[in-house]
């Protein structure tokens, strides 16, 4: 079905990952995959992150990343409960890929190359959930993040 006049703006913004501890998250989502903080919202009980690729070929300026924040595409929002990064007992949140509450999967990543970008993940510490060579399906990844989250990565073009 042909999109219509009523939806022909929608696009598709973000996710949203629960985190415990926004500094090892911060960490890897920035240091290890790249992306950029678009906007830190702080509240009283929690802390909204929001993160995205930076594909502009110029540095913007913080009004200019919280200004289209919600107007692109394949933006990443990590929530940090306060408290869950000290408190002993939190046992952390579900990836969505165990019971209970099996659901959710995983976010994905494009990249040029995915037997390079494994090799800078291993290098840096990443933990692996599937290396390219594992399994039935070659040439894609999937990593984990310091929640558990699984991350696929996949090349930017695929030769079938």
């Amino acid at each position: 079905m042909p999109r219509t006049a009523e939806t022909a703006s929608f696009k598709f913004n973000h996710t949203m990952l629960r985190v415990k501890d926004p500094k090892m998250s911060l960490a890897f989502y920035q240091d290890i995959l790249g992306m950029d903080l678009l906007s830190k919202q702080d509240f009283s009980d929690f802390t909204l992150y929001f993160l995205a690729f930076n594909h502009e070929g110029k540095d913007l300026t913080a009004k200019e990343k919280e200004a289209t924040r919600f107007s692109r595409e394949g933006v990443l929002e990590l929530t940090h409960n306060h408290g869950t990064e000290s408190d002993s007992n939190f046992q952390g949140y579900a990836s969505g890929n165990t019971d209970p509450g099996k659901g959710f999967g995983h976010i994905a990543i494009t990249v040029d190359d995915v037997e390079k970008a494994c090799e800078r993940f291993e290098k840096l510490g990443v933990a692996f959930k599937k290396k390219p060579s594992d399994g039935k399906m070659k040439n894609i990844a999937f990593i984990l993040d310091p929640d558990g989250y699984w991350i696929e990565v996949v090349p930017g073009v695929l030769n079938l």
